[in-house]
Formats: structure tokens, sequence, C-alpha cells
């Protein structure tokens, strides 16, 4: 008998991807997925529409969900993209220009004509207001209601569609952001306010007032569409409840995620890092790289002891590819991971001095890649891996799609081969390992700056191309295991429901070790696990709950901070020893050593709060099974060598547990294909999963 009906959907670039689970137990579960292509002038419809097939496959209907869960990139392409709401910022007066400002970092010191973000509030929108606070939230001018009344029309005039109202270390003190939000709320009913001292309480006046203003940037968007959103499920038939993927890895209601939208920027990576995070319990692997290749963008992130690394910062926008330090920063909770634009729908061409370059602009779904037939004329991944013949253009998605081949023989000759002088399966060849290189590229910085290597790790490689460029990655970064589990191709949202509901909260509270503030540290502490506590039991139906504090600190006058652990009670004079070696400990993993007789100072706390997660074991090992009879033969051109041979294609159906194959091959699924390069071999484990292994050389 099922007891439990969970969905989970996942918009992307190009595909919009749907799992149904159903328990009919305490540990046995069907599931079922599809993928659809992304509607990108009406979201929802797309999601609607995978929802519809999924139920279909499966046989329920929407009343019969206990649960659903979404993730979505829109605010992020909203940000990219430029087509927010029209957003005023309110400031203290002589602060208007911060968000211009920044902290006067440059990316790259020697570029004379260096090109920085935009702020998303042009100057004639950001509106001075007199108001002063001390750092320590002492009042040292009132709030000129007058004045803040004043600007009314002005925002009127101008069509303000969002409000950003940003203090002087309102992060201590909120009250004066409180009563300018209740005169605006008066004065604008029905005009959204995001405020500092909620969005982003943390000191740091230009990342603080840039996530605030990128929060109501993007919330009368995102408010609509979750609107539209549950209307639709709820036309359905679905009355089970709704929550959102956040940045961070946790879920949350539609309600918190409408009133801060900016911690969905990226929820559907997120499912993905915790897809890979489960996949690996379940295969006791406790260092992988998670490497999510889908439509649009490729994401990597290293996971260690089952966790994904996370981090409080992120930016978006960048003006400078792969640029640190060129976008614009936002100060939320968020998995982190490098995201390029490497995905199956990404462009190639060639640049001034003829160098093949791939993305990071892509043809999303519409109109897709040239051999999709919807009126792409340039050439995407997509198209170069079909003319290497990795794709059968009979069966690509299972089925429901029909390649063109024509159509990217074309356009890989117009846009790459003629001017090189290739044939198209060379040219497409050169495409191919652009991409390879660009992902493999991004994986080594993501270690390097995260102080860490890739040897004695897996890969565990999913999304819609993530198993097709798998092996040639992995040889580039010399790993030489790699996992395919079971519904790679929608990998992030069947992420999704592994989530557990869980909320983070961050404050800044300033203090040294040598003058530890002891009382103000575990007030602030107990306050912000009250406020996680209450978000999260909205959604967790009584389920049990754990917490984690962590408290970012550094050595007096440096000007980053690194993260330790804190114990989940009320701190003692006895923890705070402990606490300060624990972060020479951390800061010797970064820096090789500590720095004796250096004071420590704590800038800010985060606390998050969670619902338990199910406890995993390892699944056994099963003995080896015959192997399966190849489908058919294909053609294909290895990248490594250039050669063209024919390939055996194997069905992912047919292969029973402990059944292996040896490359080079192609192993079909509906939603992606795994190739099997040459000197590697394919074997099915006890769950499903494909274990790809390098052979020693």
């Amino acid at each position: 008998m099922v007891s439990d009906v969970r969905l989970a959907a996942d918009i992307g670039g190009t595909f919009t991807d749907v799992a149904l689970e159903a328990r009919t137990g305490e540990e046995h579960h069907q599931r079922w997925t599809a993928k659809v292509l992304t509607t990108p002038r009406a979201p929802e419809q797309g999601v609607l529409e995978g929802v519809r097939v999924v139920l279909e496959k499966a046989g329920f209907s929407a009343g019969d969900l206990s649960l659903m869960i979404h993730g979505t990139t829109l605010a992020t392409n909203a940000l990219i993209e430029r087509k927010g709401a029209r957003t005023a910022l309110i400031t203290t007066e002589g602060f208007r220009d911060v968000l211009a400002l920044g902290n006067e970092s440059r990316y790259d010191q020697y570029d004379l004509n260096i090109s920085l973000p935009e702020p998303l509030v042009p100057r004639r929108w950001r509106l001075p207001v007199p108001e002063r606070l001390d750092n320590t939230g002492v009042v040292l001018r009132p709030l000129d209601e007058a004045a803040l009344r004043a600007l009314v029309p002005v925002l009127r005039e101008e069509a303000i569609e969002a409000i950003a109202v940003g203090f002087l270390h309102a992060f201590v003190n909120p009250a004066h952001e409180r009563r300018a939000a209740a005169i605006l709320a008066e004065e604008l009913p029905g005009i959204p306010v995001s405020l500092s001292s909620e969005v982003s309480p943390e000191m740091r006046e230009w990342e603080r007032f840039s996530t605030t203003a990128a929060n109501a940037y993007v919330q009368p968007l995102m408010a609509n569409y979750l609107g539209r959103l549950e209307e639709g499920l709820r036309a359905m038939g679905m009355t089970a409840p709704l929550f959102l993927m956040l940045s961070g890895g946790g879920l949350t209601t539609i309600a918190t995620a409408a009133r801060f939208p900016i911690r969905l920027v990226e929820s559907g990576p997120a499912g993905g890092a915790i897809f890979s995070a489960h996949v690996a319990k379940e295969r006791g692997l406790d260092r992988v790289l998670s490497f999510d290749m889908g439509g649009t963008t490729a994401k990597v992130c290293l996971i260690d002891e089952f966790a994904p690394q996370a981090s409080r910062s992120f930016e978006v926008a960048r003006v400078g590819r792969f640029r640190k330090g060129s976008g614009l920063p936002l100060r939320i909770p968020v998995i982190e991971m490098v995201e390029i634009g490497a995905g199956g729908g990404s462009l190639a061409h060639l640049d001034s001095l003829g160098r093949i370059q791939v993305g990071p602009e892509s043809a999303g779904a519409d109109p897709g890649p040239a051999c999709y037939g919807r009126g792409g004329t340039h050439p995407a991944v997509t198209d170069a891996n079909l003319l290497l013949g990795r794709y059968d253009p009979e069966s690509f998605a299972g089925g429901s799609m029909r390649l063109d081949v024509g159509a990217s023989e074309g356009a890989v000759t117009e846009h790459v081969g003629k001017g090189l002088g290739l044939e198209p399966s060379m040219a497409a060849l050169g495409v191919v390992e652009v991409v390879d290189e660009n992902m493999a590229n991004a994986a080594r910085v993501h270690a390097i700056e995260s102080a860490k290597s890739y040897e004695g790790r897996s890969i565990i490689a999913f999304g819609g191309g993530g198993p097709v460029h798998g092996c040639r990655v992995a040889e580039k970064i010399g790993v030489s295991r790699i996992l395919v589990p079971s519904g790679a191709g929608v990998g992030s949202a069947i992420g999704f429901l592994r989530a557990p509901v869980a909320y983070e909260v961050v404050r800044s509270l300033y203090t040294r070790f040598n003058s530890f503030d002891l009382a103000g540290v575990n007030a602030l502490l107990a306050d912000m696990s009250a406020e996680a506590s209450s978000v999260v039991a909205q959604g967790s139906f009584g389920a049990e709950t754990a917490e984690a504090r962590i408290a970012y600190m550094r050595y007096v006058g440096q000007g980053h901070e690194i993260a330790v652990a804190l114990p989940t009670r009320a701190l003692t004079a006895e923890d705070v020893a402990s606490i300060r070696a624990a972060y020479d400990g951390e800061y010797a993993r970064f820096y090789d050593r500590p720095v004796p007789g250096s004071d420590v100072e704590v800038l800010s706390f985060a606390v998050t709060v969670a619902t338990v997660v199910e406890a995993v074991e390892p699944a056994a090992k099963v003995a080896d099974a015959p192997s399966p009879a190849p489908i058919r033969t294909q053609r294909v051109r290895d990248t490594a060598t250039g050669q063209v041979a024919d390939w055996a294609i194997f069905d992912r159906d047919a292969m029973a547990p402990g059944a292996k194959v040896n490359g080079p091959c192609i192993v079909t699924e509906a939603e992606t294909s795994t190739l099997v390069g040459p000197g590697w071999t394919c074997r099915m484990d006890g769950l499903g999963y494909l274990e790809l292994v390098k052979e020693a050389a």
C-alpha cells in the first residue's frame, strides 16, 4: 500500500526535470521521472506539463501527492538578464553610492579599461534619508520621517515596483529600517519592501545593500511566478504543501521563499549537490566531486564526509568570465560550487584569433541547439556530440525528440569548421574538447581554492550531459572512478527529495577572544536558534530537528574569515579556548601554519536548524553477473585520439546488478547516455548505479 507520494520539479535553462517517488514501506519506494522542454516565457507551464507527464506515467493524480518540492533558476536569470522590477534603494544620507563604489577592489589589477558590474539600482533611484546609528546600534540621529514621506511622490512618479531599505549599522539595531517599512507600507500599499536587517543582517555595507537590492529586484517576479504555479497546481487538484529548495541545501515554505527569493538563486544546483551527497553516502564514498552538466551550465562541487561545502557568499552576473570579484555580491547561505556556461545548449563560435570558444551563451530551450529543429542556427555542444556519434538521432530523450543531423552539420560547418578548414566531425571534436577542458579547468580551480586535491576522489556524474562527458573530464583531472546513479538525467530533482526542511540565520556581532563577550554571544545564538526553529517548524510537521552553529573569525587585521564549528549549547569560558584552538588548526589547514601571538576576532555567527535526514547504510557488494548483449553499434569518434570506431551500445535497463561491460561503449537510458571511454570498464552495482573504473596504464 502506498503511504507517501512525493514529487520534485527543477527548472533548468533547457529542460524542466520532474521526479516522483511513491513509498510502499519503510525502505521500499518506486520512482518515475520525466524531462520536458522549459517554457521560458511562462516557466510554470513547463512545470505543470512535467507534473502531468510524470503523474500519468505513475498512474497517480495530483490529489495523491503528499508533498511537492520545487527549485528554479528564475531569480538567477532575472539578475543576469536584468529583467527584474524597477527597484529603489532608500539608504542613510551620504551612502547612496555604496552600490557603485563597492569595496574598491579590482578583479584585474592591470586592466586599465576594466568593466565593473552596474548596480541593479541606478543612482536616481538610490534615495538618501537623514538617520544614523553607531556601530553598537545607539541612535546618533533619529530617522527623519518627514524626509522619508517626501520621497513617496518620487517613488510614485518613477513607477517603482519594489523598494530596498539599507541603513548604516541596521544589522545591529533594525529599529529605523522597521519604522521606514511601516511608513512605506502606509504610503505605498502593495509595493514590496526588503529590509537589509532581515535579508542580510551582517556587517559590510556593500554586500548587505547589494543582497537587499537583489532581493527586492526579483521579489515581484518570483512572488507572481510562485503564485501562478501554486494556482496551477491547485487547479490540477493538488492539496499537498509546496516547498522551495534553498541555495543552502534546505527546503522552506512558499511564504518564506516569496519573502526572501534571493535565497533561491542556486536552488537547482543545490539539489544536485544534495543528490551527490546522498549517493556518496549510499556507496560509502567520503571524498567525491559532484559533476552536474545540464543544458545550460555545468556545476562542480566538492563533497567530503557526505556533506557539500558551504559558503555564505556568492557572486552573480559576473562581467569577467570566471573572474572572481567581477560580479554582484550576495551574502546568502549557499552550497559552494563552481558554475560555468558549459552545457548541452552552450553555443560554439570562433573568436577574433580563430580559436574555438564555447559558452557562456546558450541556445536554451527556445530555439535550442540546431539539431532540435526549432529554429536554432548556431552550433551547440549537443550538435557536436551528435556529429561525433554519441547520440542516436532517433532515440534522443527517450525517443521523444528526433535530432536533425543535417542541421547540426550545417551549423558546425558555418560557425566553426569553415573558419578552421575542418570537416564537420573534426570541428565537432574541437568543440567538445574545448568544453571538456573548460569544465576540467573549473574543477581544478575549485579544488585549489578549497585547499583540496582530487587524489583518491570519485566523480558522481549526472544531469543530461554529465555521464556523456564524465570520462574525459575525469581523465583531465586525474580521477579514475566515476559513479552514474540511476535517474542521473534528473539528478537535481531527485536531490530535492533528499533535502531536509532547513533554515539558516546569519548575524554579525563583533568580539575578540582576548575580551570575549560570552553573555552577548550566548544571547545572540539563542535568539538566532529561535528564529531558525520557528521557520523550520512551519514545514517540518513535528519531525525531529538538529542544529548546527558556526562562527566566522579571523586574525585581527586580516580581511577574510574562516568558519569554525561551535557547540550547539550555551558556551562556557572553557569553550572559548577550545574554539580558538580549532581556529588555529583550520587556519593551518589553509595556510600551512598558524600565527602565534595574534588575537582572533569573530565577525559573524550562523545557526542552521534542519530536520534530521534518514540514515543511509552503504550498499552491499553484489556478485558478478553475465554481461548483456549490445542492442546495436554506432560509429563514434573518440575525442582523446580522434579515431573513429564502432562502439557497442547497451541498454541500461537490460543490465543486471553485477554485469560488466568494457569500453569503448555507450550505455543508454531515457534521459541521458553514459560514455565508457577506451580503457574504462563499467559495472552495475547493487543499487543499479553504473561504476566506471579507469584501468591502470
